[in-house]
């Protein structure tokens, strides 16, 4: 039964990308008290920053990989 299936689009990739970096933005204004500050991030933030950056010159999805699927 395929109702619960659908392809995963780039634009839905962007869209959760854009939540996390949200995300990322109001963690470290709630951690320094300043959303723009000069605090260094933490190694965690620095993770989830460079891990959610792309090429916007390579294919979408990257050759190998058998996504985008979700269901």
């Amino acid at each position: 039964m395929g109702i619960f299936r659908r392809s995963e689009t780039k634009q839905h990739d962007d869209d959760r990308t854009y939540r996390l970096l949200d995300g990322l933005e109001t963690a470290y204004a709630v951690r320094t008290g300043d959303p723009c500050g000069e605090e260094e991030l933490t190694p965690f933030e620095e993770v989830v920053l460079f891990g959610v950056g792309y090429d916007q010159a390579q294919p979408y999805p990257p050759a190998g990989h058998t996504y985008p699927k979700r269901g």
